[in-house]
């Protein structure tokens, strides 16, 4: 009997997700920040386990931040643009080595401070109230599943 193929690994395809970017007016706080966002919001932002990104120099550390929606029954999740932390795991040899002791995420956009990701792959970003004089609307962003932010947020989902 010939065994049949359920499915061609080469046919299937990861599918693209939406992230928000979260551009603030000012810089503060991220303490500060939830702290508002969770006063304007029914929403209850908290501080979970950091994302660690292992480098050939430097682990980072970026802060999370999670809420859960009841009514849509949707997780959100805030992830820091850039690292808060780097501990230096070997001293640097090259000259023109490409790895600083901080990091971001998305290195195209530095100005972004944080990554908004919801449980949903088409997420609605709109049921969390951000303070309007704090930040700028979000911005929907297309995150293809070949990109490297794309696999870490898997990891960690």
């Amino acid at each position: 009997m010939e065994v049949q193929k359920l499915y061609d690994l080469d046919e299937i395809e990861s599918e693209d997700i939406t992230i928000g970017l979260v551009r603030l007016v000012k810089s503060m706080h991220d303490h500060e920040f939830f702290f508002k966002i969770n006063r304007n919001s029914h929403l209850s932002f908290s501080r979970i386990k950091d994302l660690i990104f292992n480098g050939s120099y430097y682990d980072y550390c970026f802060p999370r931040f999670e809420a859960y929606h009841k009514f849509t029954k949707t997780c959100y999740t805030f992830i820091s643009n850039r690292s808060s932390e780097s501990r230096q795991k070997k001293i640097q040899t090259e000259l023109f080595a490409e790895e600083d002791n901080i990091k971001f995420l998305l290195n195209n956009q530095p100005d972004v401070e944080y990554i908004l990701h919801s449980s949903e792959q088409y997420a609605d970003f709109s049921v969390i109230l951000l303070p309007e004089n704090l930040v700028f609307p979000i911005q929907d962003y297309i995150l293809s599943s070949e990109e490297e932010l794309y696999q870490i947020i898997q990891y960690y989902e």
